[in-house]
């Protein structure tokens, strides 16, 4: 995976490649006897002629909360809301690819969210079945709205 600059929600910024980071994140969190789900998502906001792009990678604590790392960037390429929603899945699934290994390793479940509404009265509806498509075609679990909170919610949260 390209070099990419992850940080906490705290805005701590991580110094080491995100694959060791999750890797000992995963085993502080086993340790503490913690019993772990992880959601990744990307949301983008479009300002004038950049996108923002942010992608999260949630660890859920199941019933003791969670943590997340976040990664921003920003794109100059004009691109339409289906172009835009299939950027996001495939950022999300760039990230997910790269640390599958390391969560069936430690046997931790892992879904895809994607911010694409299921009502087809939404225009990102349009991009629905490719992301689908594309997120379980690479073996992943897939979630889109109402359910995909790592990219409705906390993704969301972070794009500026």
């Amino acid at each position: 995976m390209k070099q990419q600059q992850w940080r906490k929600l705290s805005g701590q910024k991580i110094h080491q490649p995100i694959e060791d980071e999750v890797r000992a994140a995963i085993l502080r969190e086993k340790e503490m006897g913690h019993q772990l789900k992880v959601c990744i998502g990307t949301d983008s906001q479009v300002k004038g002629k950049e996108t923002e792009f942010a992608t999260v990678i949630v660890f859920i604590r199941k019933g003791k909360g969670g943590f997340m790392y976040i990664n921003n960037e920003i794109s100059l390429q004009k691109m339409s809301i289906k172009q835009r929603m299939l950027t996001e899945v495939a950022k999300s699934i760039d990230v997910a690819y790269a640390l599958c290994r390391i969560f069936t390793l430690y046997n931790v479940d892992m879904e895809v969210h994607a911010d694409i509404n299921t009502n087809p009265n939404f225009k990102s509806n349009d991009a629905l079945k490719e992301a689908m498509g594309y997120i379980m075609g690479m073996g992943f679990a897939f979630k889109a709205k109402p359910e995909a909170f790592a990219s409705s919610s906390c993704a969301n949260k972070v794009v500026q």
